[in-house]
């Protein structure tokens, strides 16, 4: 619950009347204070401490609340990061799953029933995949510990959905960011960066690779085709993407502009630290079958997102804050 995903999806399941219980790992009960307004949105929403590697502990909720619907958001979520975490990402990722998936068998032994499971996959399974764009049947090449657990956690769904006839469903996510992404990831680190060099508070940004292509959307969007896919008669494997890739610097130029600074050329330095041992040069996926079938597409822009994290990072910034007005809505 204390990441992007779990705030925009709690928020869209409130406004369609959910009674919704988010999870947050022990320790972490003061995450609300760092997403600041974000969680005034969750009135409502009840919080209980769960770690997702607690084989006991996700059993007794989930006996105890007995859900119609799950959906899977916790996890090590950071691709650079997964490299030397290789250990805790794969026991996070992927037995945690695993885990999960033999409860809700378990659950449905003994209520004849179980509820329905949605599971967050990654573009980043594809990997080296000379298929652009990717569709849901594209073989996965993975080329990290992060895309690595991804891709067995997927696969267990899969496998236990045909196996066992448990309604688990799928959606491939591609990149989606929001101002409530974390700063170690890229597209947050640009705009925050950005933000400080408008205020005069700093003067470059300091980046890796910046021709690395992905496909950016927004993650309110993307939380409303994860909430589609649990409607559906049948449990099935979904890409969720924009369908158009774009390199890192374009997110770079566009969060300069937003910011008033024009060109960043002056503004920009390479680390070579900041390169992956194996790097993914382009992944775009093709929403065809959501926007068939879900009736899904996005519906806010590349630049409306970038634009709208650089305005609530200098917001934050000026306040002294993490508040910020229209926190979550771009447009």
């Amino acid at each position: 619950m204390a990441g992007q995903d779990g705030v925009y999806l709690a928020r869209h399941l409130r406004s369609l009347g959910y009674h919704v219980v988010g999870t947050l790992r022990p320790g972490s009960r003061w995450a609300p204070l760092t997403l600041g307004r974000a969680y005034s949105y969750l009135d409502g929403v009840q919080l209980v401490d769960l770690d997702q590697r607690d084989h006991e502990g996700w059993a007794a909720v989930l006996e105890g609340l007995q859900p119609d619907e799950i959906y899977n958001l916790a996890g090590f979520s950071s691709v650079g990061a997964s490299w030397g975490h290789a250990e805790v990402v794969a026991e996070t990722n992927g037995l945690a799953v695993l885990r999960m998936l033999e409860e809700l068998v378990a659950f449905r032994d003994r209520h004849g029933w179980s509820p329905r499971f949605f599971q967050p996959s990654s573009s980043e399974m594809f990997g080296t995949s000379d298929q652009q764009p990717q569709t849901e049947g594209t073989p996965h090449h993975p080329r990290s510990p992060y895309a690595a657990s991804k891709s067995f956690a997927h696969h267990l769904v899969v496998n236990y959905r045909e196996s066992y006839g448990l309604f688990t469903a799928t959606g491939t996510l591609y990149n989606h960011e929001s101002p409530l992404r974390g700063e170690q990831f890229v597209t947050r680190k640009i705009t925050r960066s950005v933000a400080e060099i408008a205020l005069g508070r700093r003067d470059e940004v300091v980046l890796g690779n910046l021709d690395v292509r992905r496909d950016w959307g927004f993650a309110g969007d993307y939380a409303v085709a994860m909430q589609r896919m649990l409607q559906l008669d049948d449990p099935q494997d979904f890409i969720v993407a924009t369908g158009t890739s774009r390199p890192l610097a374009e997110v770079v130029e566009v969060a300069f502009a937003a910011a008033g600074l024009g060109s960043p050329a002056g503004y920009l330095r390479q680390d070579p630290a900041l390169m992956r041992p194996a790097d993914v040069a382009d992944l775009v996926g093709d929403p065809t079958k959501a926007r068939e079938q879900l009736g899904w597409t996005p519906s806010v822009s590349f630049e409306q997102v970038i634009e709208h994290m650089v305005r609530v990072d200098v917001t934050r910034l000026e306040r002294g804050v993490e508040d910020a007005p229209d926190y979550l809505s771009p447009v």
